[in-house]
């Protein structure tokens, strides 16, 4: 094929923005080079990469979509193939992109993070976080490398290794009626308002597990944020189901919060690491992956101190 790789990364930035003029922004340089470089794709490919919307940017075709995660696993295979030019491949180096899901990866990344880094100098990682509907979409649109994400409605050309198990358990007020129990029942609790945490797939787990009990839960208040659940159910509005374990028992404004463990075979949710299975991982990927499987037992066991609340599968 009769192509750049500079005209490769023209048209994958114009994929992932949908426009060429935020492609041409981003790159510094002119429209009809943007332009110029996909049409020129198209037409030694062959292939219809996007649809033109008037005034309204541009969309990947199926086959556009294809072709881009190619071009994607190329521009990264060139660039590793420059860093081991450089370094003669006996180092991990260049940049790591990640998305993790919000609710635990501020506790777990962070040091995982500062750790690769010290080990590997020459790596760099980018770390940003989604809901569950977020991370599958930007993984397949190539926009990371791997994401650190539940085991919830994983597609099939995504490839999940379980790291860590979470079961779920009721968070309560420290003055709820069911506050002095060891344990709880999905059934005991149905007699309550419950804060939803409202994230898309989030929210169907959550229900899923009343559904296995043929219970209807009473969703009498939903949150977009973990602060605004917790401050919520702290202040006796409710109580809420979570699977990541509190590691500050206290709500945002300073009042208290109850952990319990729930009774019953309810479905946990398993954390771990998705890439796209066709995908094939540079070197700082595989070696960030290593390390993560090395140190998830003492990741876990450093920030969640209770184990009752998870268990490791690496």
């Amino acid at each position: 094929m009769n192509f750049t790789l500079k005209q490769l990364r023209y048209f994958t930035t114009a994929g992932e923005f949908g426009s060429v003029t935020k492609a041409a922004e981003t790159l510094h340089v002119s429209q009809p080079s943007i332009s110029s470089a996909v049409l020129h794709l198209e037409e030694v490919t062959g292939l219809q990469l996007f649809v033109r919307h008037h005034a309204q940017g541009l969309s990947l075709t199926p086959a556009g979509r294809q072709f881009i995660l190619k071009a994607k696993q190329l521009l990264s295979d060139a660039e590793g193939l420059g860093h081991y030019a450089n370094t003669l491949g006996e180092d991990i180096a260049g940049t790591l992109r990640i998305i993790g899901f919000p609710t635990f990866t501020p506790m777990m990344l962070p040091s995982l993070m500062r750790k690769f880094t010290e080990t590997y100098p020459d790596a760099s990682i980018q770390c940003d976080e989604g809901h569950q509907k977020e991370i599958i979409q930007q993984l397949a649109d190539g926009r990371y490398e791997l994401a650190l994400t539940y085991d919830l409605q994983i597609p099939a050309d995504i490839e999940f290794e379980p790291i860590v198990e979470f079961p779920p358990y009721a968070v309560l007020a420290a003055d709820h009626p069911l506050a002095d129990k060891e344990e709880l029942s999905l059934e005991e609790l149905a007699e309550y308002p419950m804060i939803l945490l409202d994230w898309p797939m989030t929210r169907d787990y959550f229900f899923s597990l009343f559904l296995s009990q043929d219970l209807e839960p009473d969703f009498a208040y939903r949150a977009q944020s973990l602060g605004m659940v917790r401050g919520l159910v702290s202040n006796g509005f409710g109580y809420t189901l979570f699977n990541t374990p509190l590691v500050n028992k206290m709500a945002l404004d300073g009042t208290e919060l109850k952990a319990i463990p729930l009774r019953g075979n309810l479905r946990p949710l398993r954390l771990g690491v998705a890439k796209i299975s066709q995908f094939r991982l540079t070197p700082v990927a595989e070696a960030f992956i290593k390390m993560l499987k090395e140190r998830s037992v003492e990741l876990t066991e450093s920030v969640f101190t209770d184990k009752r609340f998870y268990r490791n599968l690496s």
